[in-house]
């Protein structure tokens, strides 16, 4: 899945600092350190948390959807944010987009901890369906990942700006990225429940029909083969579907697998050589044909953020340094115009968007030789 002369033999041993870089312009749309009248949290130190960024391009300006609560992750009154800017490099302030979860807000006993006691909303993404954008967001009980009563809602963007509640998506279900559209006109996104370390990764298929019409399939069934996490996925030039996995018994290394009839089965996951730090990756689809993948390629931590090139969605063979020299993860790429804008999280503190030109992602060339540690 990533190959060149600069890449080792073993890809643990490529020195992701000596990647080439890329330019890019650089705004922070929120920061928890930041004042903030509408934050309040029982973790000082902390300050609190921003994650889960989204991006989507809509109706003329740019949409950005995260994460924002008390402490440091998904504890108790956690609600999503938005924000909005006309170029994605100025953002206004940000809003609230959920209400706040049942029985747990601020004036909760149970308001910034870890309990089943009360509950918390995580940003999922914006789905641009039929003309209109709606937003996502899960919806459990925040003692663990994930609880029994988890549901994935969609929230509709009204003529006023608020956002309104669409209802659930479908029941006992958490995805990764918003949905996508299949060569048959169905959409599809990943899913997982909220047993899904037993239960594995599954994949939805439909939301035609309706908001709530789908239909669940497994990738393995269980967890007993792969401990799955966060996958994505895209389209293949021959319609295949190629989704790549996290793998939390931290092999060090994404899992891809395969499916030829629009997601309904797929191949076992095979171990790649894509390095990867059991973090959470963002790839897509070029306009002109080529694909591209964020992620957090050294094993070791979460620290660069890096930007592969590939000609064909499966052998990777450019890898450029974004940004690092600190925690930073869970990105999502989108592309448009004539760049790419790719927003992150920087210690799960804030959110943040990198402007990458294409045409400096094409000047920059790749060494001869192997980068090695």
């Amino acid at each position: 899945m990533l190959s060149g002369p600069w890449l080792p033999e073993d890809p643990h041993q490529l020195d992701f600092d000596a990647l080439p870089r890329v330019p890019s312009e650089h705004v922070v749309i929120n920061d928890v350190h930041a004042p903030d009248s509408s934050r309040l949290t029982l973790d000082k130190k902390a300050g609190g948390v921003n994650q889960h960024n989204y991006l989507a391009h809509h109706d003329g300006q740019f949409w950005a959807m995260w994460s924002d609560g008390p402490g440091i992750e998904d504890r108790v009154g956690q609600r999503v944010k938005f924000a909005t800017s006309p170029d994605g490099l100025k953002w206004s302030t940000p809003q609230f987009l959920t209400p706040i979860p049942p029985n747990s807000g601020p004036d909760s006993p149970h308001y910034g901890t870890r309990t089943d006691k009360g509950m918390r909303w995580i940003s999922r993404g914006f789905w641009k369906r039929d003309g209109e954008l709606l937003a996502l967001a899960s919806l459990d009980e925040a003692a663990g990942f994930f609880g029994p009563s988890l549901d994935l809602h969609a929230f509709r963007l009204q003529s006023d700006g608020s956002w309104s509640d669409a209802g659930v998506v479908f029941d006992d279900t958490i995805n990764n990225f918003p949905p996508l559209k299949l060569r048959t006109g169905d959409w599809m996104m990943s899913r997982r429940m909220h047993d899904y370390k037993t239960s594995g990764v599954h994949f939805l298929v439909g939301g035609v029909k309706s908001l709530s019409d789908w239909q669940s399939f497994p990738v393995l069934g269980s967890a007993s083969e792969l401990k799955a996490e966060e996958p994505d996925w895209w389209i293949l030039p021959d319609n295949t579907l190629a989704a790549v996995f996290r793998d939390n018994r931290r092999s060090g290394f994404l899992y891809r697998a395969f499916s030829t009839d629009d997601g309904r089965t797929w191949s076992k996951p095979v171990e790649t050589n894509f390095p990867d730090a059991t973090s959470k990756i963002s790839g897509l689809r070029l306009r002109d044909g080529r694909y591209v993948l964020v992620s957090n390629p050294n094993p070791k931590k979460r620290d660069p953020l890096t930007l592969s090139i590939s000609s064909n969605g499966l052998v990777f063979t450019k890898m450029l340094y974004l940004v690092g020299g600190r925690h930073i993860d869970y990105p999502h790429v989108l592309e448009h115009g004539d760049s790419l804008y790719i927003a992150f999280a920087g210690g799960k503190q804030s959110i943040e968007v990198l402007k990458v030109k294409l045409g400096d992602v094409d000047a920059v060339k790749m060494p001869e030789k192997l980068l090695i540690k």
